[in-house]
């Protein structure tokens, strides 16, 4: 089935969307992104916070015709920015049931009912899309090991970013360098915003 844009300035304002939020590689192909660390992730998200899925809806977007996909999250805490009780994202892809048409965007994260998340979104574009910064960058599972919790989105977390004043370590743990202690993990998001 083909897809259409309704209009060049809706097709404009979504590549522009694309550019300007998900830190593309000029050189490789579309979905190819730059590595972006935890400081990087938490001062250029305009909303951060560590949320529950509740519901995920896919339709055919009015704005844009593209096939998108609505997750509703419960705000457990707020990190950075305002949020209700309950936020919800509009990302691009999905599966309809009606038509089972599907649209599959690679490194737009989905997301699991039930599932807690950490995750860092930028302003909405002009057509309401808000996927998380750096699509899969900008989303962090958070699950309990040991009797702990933690996060993860699968890429090593252990770095020194460099803050103009000093180095500051996220604290991960021993055992995996890809996940972090929930509470250290936000710790360390509001103190890159503090600064």
């Amino acid at each position: 089935m083909t897809h259409t844009i309704k209009s060049l300035a809706q097709l404009t304002a979504f590549i522009t969307w694309l550019a300007l939020n998900l830190s593309m590689v000029p050189s490789a192909n579309a979905t190819s992104l730059l590595p972006l660390t935890l400081e990087q992730l938490s001062t250029r998200a305009e909303l951060i916070f560590y949320g529950r899925v509740t519901e995920n809806t896919t339709s055919r977007d009015e704005q844009s015709g593209q096939i998108a996909t609505h997750t509703t999250f419960e705000v457990i805490e707020l990190i950075k920015g305002e949020a209700a009780d309950r936020h919800t994202i509009k990302q691009i892809g999905g599966q309809l049931k009606e038509t089972g048409t599907t649209l599959r965007i690679q490194g737009v994260p989905r997301y699991i009912v039930g599932a807690p998340y950490v995750i860092f979104l930028p302003e909405k574009s002009s057509l309401g899309f808000s996927s998380p910064l750096g699509l899969y960058q900008g989303s962090f599972s958070v699950s309990t090991i040991d009797g702990e919790q933690v996060v993860s989105n699968g890429r090593q977390l252990e770095q020194k970013a460099q803050t103009r004043n000093s180095s500051l370590p996220l604290a991960v743990k021993a055992g995996n360098k890809a996940q972090a202690r929930l509470g250290d993990f936000i710790d360390t998001i509001r103190t890159y915003n503090a600064r």
